[in-house]
This record gives C-alpha cells, structure tokens and sequence, in this order.
C-alpha cells in the first residue's frame, strides 16, 4: 500500500468570481419612464401604461405596458424601444420574448418594457396583479410634452 502525502491528498479548489451584474444606473426617475414609453407611442403601441412599483416591490422602478396588434407592430415598438433607449445611452439589460413577439420584455433594470399582442395582455393581465401600483395612461399629447 502506498502512502499518500499530504499534498496528493489536498485538492486545489478553485473560487468561482460572483456573476457579472449589469452597472445600475441612478434609480429611474417618473420622467425617464414617460420618455421611455413614449419610444413605444412613436410606433402606434395602444393602451400605454407607466406603472410606479416603488413603493410595491424593490424588483424595479417602473413597469411600462403596452399593446402592439401584430407580430410586425410589436417588432416595430420593440426595435423603437431598444434603439432609443441605447441612443439615450440607456443600457438593455435583459430582451426576452423577441422570437415569438407575443410578449417581449425588455429590462433596464429600473424600468421593465412589456409589449403584449392583445390576447396576452388580456390573459396575464399584468395590471391587475400588480393593481396597488400607481398607474399613469399616456397618450399621444402626454408624449408630446415629455419628449419635446
């Protein structure tokens, strides 16, 4: 029988680096979430809602929910979204959603972008479990103040 050392015997472990979190940004403010819903009204999304979850849940600052009828109208708000909020130096968290275009969301960490087809919004129905939040509809006049 052979003798193991001490050193045979010691197993090197290796200590895994914690997950890389995205930099979060200076919590959102109510304007920087019109504004952000007013990317999605730019492309005809209806039914636009600004949730303020700040006092509901530490998980985000903001909901946005809206409505795109068709596949084509939900990539067209969805693109609009992405490309505005980078161009407004915004960082995208997180895009799920974007194969099927049923429901995308797209996560700024403080603000979250749910863009529904109609049958989803209605069956989630996001505002109703969330029902405690504050919640401000925008229309076409609203964004035109907040974006000017």
């Amino acid at each position: 029988m052979t003798k193991r050392t001490a050193s045979a015997t010691t197993r090197k472990t290796t200590r895994l680096a914690p997950p890389t979190q995205a930099k979060r940004s200076p919590r959102a403010t109510k304007s920087t979430a019109k504004k952000i819903a007013g990317f999605a009204v730019e492309k005809k999304a209806s039914d636009v809602r600004v949730m303020d979850l700040r006092r509901v849940t530490d998980v985000t600052s903001f909901f946005i929910v809206c409505t795109g009828e068709t596949n084509p109208q939900v990539k067209a708000i969805v693109d609009n979204v992405l490309e505005k909020c980078r161009s407004a130096g915004l960082g995208i968290y997180h895009v799920e959603g974007y194969e099927s275009l049923r429901w995308v969301l797209i996560d700024l960490v403080d603000v979250v972008v749910h863009v529904f087809q109609p049958e989803v919004r209605a069956y989630y129905q996001l505002e109703r479990l969330w029902g405690d939040a504050p919640v401000e509809r925008l229309d076409d006049d609203a964004v035109d103040a907040t974006t000017r």
